[in-house]
């Protein structure tokens, strides 16, 4: 063994460990060490509730909140049930069913490029159409698919699970009565809103307002879970309307054999309920289905009777009876002498058909002699008989709320438009309606009691107006019976079980500021005769030929006669028509048919 040098260092060797004795470490390293895992608790405990405690913090948990629910949460409209419109009876007219609408999210569906031939088929497009929506829609969130489909074609689409497409629902009006009742009801669009008829009148009425409810939804948009109600939805208020649907079923269907019978254009038909001043039935002609929206469109969709204009001829005649009984110039025994059959006013010649010579006021009225009212009309002070139109509610808003409703045009005279005058006695240069045609009549029938014309049920009668003395009304509503009988120019209207009385009506149209050979040809009557019930009119616009054979008394009269007849029916009104000794009317069944030969002669002293 060599020896060390004496230079050399000299290391300490360790001491050996005894077994079993744990090692020792530096007190300071230990705390140290458990300074730091501490540290990192408090960060770690620190950073989870800057997460999930603390408010404000930047990207804390109010922020994670929001993102998490922007992804998931969703407020979902709840739609509202739009009311129910139905008849007097509480039969339906208008009401709404559920069906499915299909959506898409573009940004999802855009991924998902190999589905869409497949989603094209389901849906019956072209995959191109598809492509050029999806093209057109890609930077949004929101694209109608298909709407108000059947539940189960719509769940067909989405049993297919493609990525985008989701399904909301609405609903659908559907109309029972289709186009017998179109023109008062109207119809909505798409999404619900009211259009035409009573659905557009009453929109605010019917519409409900609606509701919103809190869900959560999966990435795939499907709901997982409701959360919550955050509004319930109010259903839209039901109305009741006036008209009876038996009734408008048999005047549409009567107004409809008249209109195809006589080749017109058009027709309209009202049935009014003189104790309650409702509409118990109009109808117009031509018509539309409110359940095919995309078929509802041009001269179908207007209600004439009530928007629609027209001189009514010699509709006007009893008017300017009541007028001169009411003036105290004339009594109902007067007799009018229409020698020579025509009376020249200025450079115009108004004729009647024939030279009915010498007449009292009822056979005036009977054979509608234009004479016989230019002569009242010019016996009376200058407006008396305009005077007595207006009150009638002619050129006066009728009210009932009908979207479109017309006036009408009245004109007032200076004591030297004699020519305007005469016109207007025997129905020409004014405008009415049909509904304010009825209206008048109904005063004559209630025995001079003007009441409100209602579209909407009316629970109580309504007192009225009286505008004209009960005796004179009384009086004309006597002389009216005359022209139902043979010697009338109205027998056509003559009823099986009720007495009638009524008026007819022909006028010719006016085409570009000019008289046309066209006719507006009507009647309008009411039953039972002493205690009418209802009062009717039938109007047929452009009957085929014209001329005499589409006179009043012939293409509307016998419509006016079915429906009288069967309405009473419908109605309960006991019958009336019994034959008496003194009474030559033919009571206990329809008089025969004129002549043509005579029919020809009562029915050209029109205009």
């Amino acid at each position: 063994m060599s020896r060390r040098s004496a230079f050399e260092p000299r290391t300490a060797r360790p001491a050996a460990q005894p077994a079993g004795k744990p090692l020792k470490v530096a007190r300071w390293r230990f705390y140290g060490v458990g300074v730091l895992l501490a540290a990192l608790v408090m960060v770690l405990i620190a950073h989870v509730a800057s997460l999930q405690v603390l408010p404000n913090a930047d990207k804390g948990y109010e922020f994670l909140q929001d993102q998490g629910e922007s992804r998931t949460l969703r407020t979902e409209i709840i739609p509202a049930y739009r009311g129910v419109i139905t008849d007097r009876n509480g039969d339906p007219l208008a009401v709404s069913t559920p069906v499915s609408t299909l959506w898409a999210n573009p940004k999802v569906l855009l991924q998902a490029p190999h589905r869409w031939g497949e989603l094209a088929q389901a849906l019956k497009f072209n995959k191109a159409e598809l492509e050029a929506r999806l093209a057109r829609y890609g930077t949004k969130e929101f694209m109608y698919l298909q709407r108000q489909m059947s539940p189960e074609a719509a769940q067909a689409v989405l049993s297919l699970d493609i990525p985008g497409v989701y399904e909301q629902v609405e609903y659908h009006r559907y109309y029972p009565a289709a186009d017998v009742a179109a023109h008062l009801v109207g119809m909505t669009d798409v999404d619900d809103r009211g259009q035409e008829g009573m659905e557009l009148a009453y929109d605010a009425w019917l519409t409900g307002e609606n509701g919103a409810k809190e869900v959560v939804k999966d990435l795939r948009g499907r709901t997982v879970k409701e959360l919550r109600l955050v509004k319930a939805a109010r259903p839209g208020q039901n109305l009741t309307l006036s008209i009876d649907l038996r009734l408008q079923y048999l005047a549409h269907r009567e107004l409809k054999k008249a209109v195809e019978d006589a080749g017109a254009v058009a027709g309209s038909i009202v049935i009014l309920d003189v104790l309650t001043g409702e509409v118990l039935a109009i109808s117009n002609l031509p018509s539309y289905n409110p359940n095919d929206r995309g078929r509802a469109r041009g001269a179908g969709l207007r209600n004439r009777a009530i928007t629609d204009l027209y001189e009514p001829g010699s509709t006007v005649k009893p008017w300017v009876v009541l007028a001169a009984l009411e003036s105290g110039k004339f009594k109902p025994e007067d007799i009018i002498d229409t020698n020579p059959g025509y009376i020249m006013v200025g450079s115009k010649r108004i004729p009647d058909h024939r030279n009915y010579g010498a007449m009292d006021l009822a056979m005036a009225i009977a054979k509608s002699s234009n004479v016989a009212m230019t002569k009242i009309s010019f016996a009376l002070d200058t407006n008396t008989v305009r005077d007595m139109f207006a009150r009638l509610g002619i050129g006066q808003p009728i009210g009932t709320g009908f979207p479109g409703e017309s006036a009408g045009r009245l004109p007032v005279f200076k004591p030297a438009q004699k020519i305007e005058r005469a016109n207007v006695s025997y129905g020409y240069a004014l405008n009415s309606t049909v509904l304010q045609t009825v209206q008048a009549y109904g005063v004559i029938a209630t025995g001079g009691i003007k009441r409100p014309i209602s579209l909407l049920r009316v629970d109580a009668s309504p007192n009225g107006e009286r505008v004209v003395e009960k005796k004179y009304a009384d009086q004309v509503k006597e002389m009216l019976k005359r022209v139902v009988s043979a010697e009338g120019t109205g027998s056509k209207a003559q009823a099986i079980s009720y007495s009638v009385a009524g008026k007819t009506g022909t006028a010719f149209k006016a085409v570009n500021g000019k008289y046309s050979s066209l006719q507006i040809s009507s009647f309008i009557g009411m039953a039972p005769v002493d205690n009418p019930r209802i009062v009717a009119m039938v109007v047929i616009d452009e009957p085929k030929g014209g001329g005499i054979m589409g006179n009043g008394g012939i293409v509307a009269a016998p419509a006016f006669s079915k429906v009288a007849e069967d309405a009473l029916r419908m109605l309960q009104v006991p019958p009336d028509n019994i034959r008496k000794d003194d009474d030559k009317a033919l009571i206990a069944e329809p008089a025969l048919p004129a002549t043509p030969k005579n029919t020809l002669r009562a029915e050209r002293s029109e205009t």
